[in-house]
């Protein structure tokens, strides 16, 4: 096994004992990752590398022009390209690349979904593309090279093991003394076997006279004669003729497929009034972030929209929105409002759309009833969700969760409502909030 091997099990090492993806949301640094790429910590770092022995201080060596003699000490290494005392970089700089394990949205969207137990599938929403899928469908008319003669041979084998019988079987039935041809057509009707009265005519008149009483009652024939099944006469016959019909004709054609875009606009909102301290924010953020990339991991294109409010709501970028605090008073209706204007530029016919709210639940007099609630059902959206966060218990006026709660109920398919309280909180937060999505109407 040569060096590149070993640093390559080294790598695989370090991807198996990164930081848990769970303790990671709940406690890791989420400032030092990017929009898309989530860096998580690796608790090992350390990759073999070659450096000098300390306590080897020289050795011997021979040469000419500089190179010392035979038994001539030799002094410690010189400074190189990349060496500790050189311009070049500093021993272990370029370490950081294995400080941290990078994963996309993707694969991090992907890992939340088995961490947690998450199901969500995207919907796609704006049509991009009508294309010809598998020949699955059929008609009853089309080009013979498209013919479906597979299920016209099983059509056509139906009707033979549903027409066909044991004919020398019904032959020595007609040998049954005192039996005439209309004797032996209701023996074969009570046993179901198919047969018509012209067929039984025509084989009576084919017996002999002398041997139309071989038989002398239907019991002694079934008691000497074994009847013979339809499928059992294929097995071993085979077949030289399938009854086949014009009506058992259908011809393949394809399926139209219609490509559908997965678009998404993800409204973030937050409470940024004098309440909300600064572990308020912080639970937010470890709350808000990892849905912004799961999301992003999920849909094909994925749009962010952050509004911050007190008493008035303005948008903002997101560097910004979660260290934005005011000293101002709280209405959230002004945040959906906004939320509302800036939606109208992601039909909801073209784009999915997720609507999440945050704060301590406090608002002012009558705002949740009169303005939030009726915003938020005017407001078509895949889901609508508020994050309480309280770390020091509930206020006596933080009732705007429960209000939400008490209208939409705790079943509700578009509306979540979830507390977070401490950063143990915050993954069963984001579960309860992507698992309530459910079907939704186009």
């Amino acid at each position: 096994m040569g060096l590149r091997d070993d640093l390559e099990r080294f790598r695989e090492v370090g991807e198996k004992r990164r930081e848990d993806l769970a303790d990671f949301i709940q406690y890791g640094e989420l400032g030092g990752s990017r929009p898309g790429q989530i860096n998580i910590p690796v608790k090992i770092v350390s990759l073999p590398e070659f450096e000098y022995d300390q306590r080897d201080q020289g050795g011997v060596g021979q040469g000419d022009d500089g190179t010392p003699d035979t038994g001539q000490p030799v002094g410690q290494p010189q400074p190189q390209s990349g060496d500790e005392d050189s311009d070049g970089d500093e021993p272990g700089e370029e370490g950081g690349e294995h400080e941290y394990y990078e994963m996309d949205p993707e694969e991090f969207a992907e890992e939340l979904d088995e961490e947690l137990g998450l199901d969500l599938e995207p919907k796609g929403k704006k049509v991009i593309e009508e294309k010809e899928g598998p020949f699955t469908d059929l008609t009853r008319t089309g080009p013979d090279s498209t013919l479906d003669f597979e299920r016209m041979f099983k059509e056509g084998l139906k009707r033979k093991l549903a027409m066909d019988f044991d004919e020398e079987f019904l032959t020595e039935v007609c040998k049954v003394d005192d039996f005439g041809p209309r004797d032996v057509f209701e023996w074969a009707r009570g046993e179901n076997i198919p047969v018509s009265m012209a067929w039984i005519e025509e084989a009576y008149d084919e017996i002999p006279e002398g041997e139309r009483d071989e038989w002398r009652s239907i019991d002694e024939l079934e008691d000497t004669l074994e009847r013979e099944s339809v499928q059992h006469k294929i097995r071993r016959e085979g077949i030289d003729h399938v009854p086949f019909r014009r009506e058992d004709e259908r011809y393949r054609y394809p399926e139209i497929v219609e490509e559908r875009e997965k678009n998404v606009v993800v409204v973030n909102i937050r409470d940024v009034s004098g309440s909300m301290r600064e572990k308020k924010r912080e639970l937010v953020e470890r709350t808000f972030t990892p849905l912004d990339w799961y999301l992003q991991g999920k849909y094909d294109n994925a749009e962010f929209v952050y509004i911050a409010h007190d008493a008035e709501a303005w948008r903002v970028e997101r560097d910004d929105f979660f260290g934005i605090r005011s000293g101002g008073g709280t209405k959230i209706s002004s945040a959906y409002e906004l939320a509302a204007e800036l939606l109208e530029e992601y039909p909801w016919a073209d784009w999915n759309r997720y609507v999440f709210a945050a704060g301590d639940s406090e608002n002012s007099s009558n705002d949740t009833e009169e303005r939030v609630i009726p915003l938020m059902e005017q407001i078509p959206a895949n889901l609508h969700a508020y994050v309480e966060t309280q770390p020091s218990g509930n206020a006596i006026n933080a009732t705007h969760a429960e209000e939400l709660e008490r209208q939409f109920g705790t079943d509700a398919d578009d509306v979540a409502v979830a507390y977070v309280n401490s950063k143990e909180d915050v993954t069963d937060a984001i579960y309860e909030i992507l698992s309530t999505e459910g079907e939704t109407d186009e």
